[in-house]
């Protein structure tokens, strides 16, 4: 048989008509939104129980995701496969839950099979489907169309544009449901607490600061020579400097210390307050991390003083500290 390795293919060509034919498929979907994708919404909104996702082959791959970004952006949900339904997993389903169903056909037989037992259940259904006329879309109480005319893929068999629809939809209604719920940044990140973004949320600077004995911290009459020990011990690259009620009234840094250098200090003779930097910058222990180190960016600073209620020294942190926390 002779071998065609050699014969030229436009692989971007054939690239591009794939793309051209899902967005096609998107472009009819946004389209066709109408008032029963506002039912779903509704209905999901006012479920009591949980959002069950089922669906079978690659339906069913969508419908995972569907019910991971469900559940990740303030809608409880999870994935049920329709085979294991029907042997035993039905027992997850309760009266209070609503069901999304997907099927390209709306005939797939592992869903069309336990569309009874969901209904005499009195379970809310939701179908997610291309044909109107279905057997899963009449079943439903609520069934939402994917207008697709074609497969991207060349043999029109393979789900492709089928599964872009569904997957674009299932995404539609998790954040039209976020919108509506209010769903904020800080909930999300309840949601991903082991993210990056979760980190940069959730943590505050009381989280990250040095405390107690860890804090740098002289008095202004403080040599620099001493002060240098106790910024060396605290290996923060600086060390507040605190008048007698422990509020700072200065911060002396590694920049400090190459300025009295460079002027050539006596660095045993010379008090810290001759030397230290007046306009500094501080914070309280309460606000996110994240506006720590924004701060810390916008003024080109790479250390903090934190304060209490009081005005008083409470902690401390560098950009080292956020690093490690995963902030940046």
């Amino acid at each position: 048989m002779p071998s065609n390795k050699h014969l030229p293919f436009d692989f971007i060509a054939a690239g591009r008509k794939t793309i051209e034919i899902e967005q096609e498929a998107i472009q009819a979907l946004l389209n066709s939104l109408g008032d029963d994708f506002s039912k779903a919404c509704e209905y999901i909104l006012s479920c009591t129980g949980r959002v069950i996702v089922t669906g079978m082959g690659k339906s069913g791959h969508i419908g995972t995701k569907i019910a991971a970004t469900l559940a990740s952006t303030g809608t409880p949900a999870f994935f049920v496969h329709p085979g294991e339904a029907s042997h035993g997993d039905l027992g997850m389903f309760t009266k209070q839950d609503v069901v999304i169903a997907l099927s390209n056909s709306g005939e797939s037989a592992e869903v069309v099979s336990i569309l009874p037992l969901l209904k005499r259940k009195g379970l809310t259904l939701i179908s997610i489907t291309s044909r109107p006329e279905s057997a899963l879309a009449a079943a439903a109480d609520v069934s939402l169309v994917t207008p697709i005319d074609r497969e991207a893929c060349p043999l029109n068999l393979a789900p492709t544009s089928s599964t872009t629809a569904q997957l674009v939809l299932g995404d539609a209604l998790a954040t039209s449901l976020l919108e509506a719920r209010g769903f904020s940044p800080e909930d999300f990140a309840f949601s991903h607490p082991g993210g990056a973004l979760g980190r940069r949320l959730l943590l505050k600077v009381e989280d990250l600061m040095h405390s107690g004995s860890e804090i740098p911290r002289v008095g202004p009459n403080t040599s620099i020579q001493e002060a240098l020990v106790e910024v060396t011990q605290k290996r923060l690259g600086m060390t507040a400097v605190t008048d007698h009620d422990d509020r700072p009234v200065g911060i002396f840094t590694d920049g400090d210390l190459r300025r009295a250098i460079d002027q050539r200090v006596d660095l045993n003779a010379t008090s810290i307050k001759h030397v230290m930097t007046t306009a500094f910058t501080t914070v309280t222990p309460d606000i996110l991390a994240a506006e720590a180190l924004q701060i810390m960016q916008e003024r080109k600073i790479n250390a903090l003083i934190v304060i209490n209620d009081d005005g008083q020294v409470t902690g401390a942190l560098n950009m080292h500290d956020m690093l490690l926390a995963g902030v940046i």
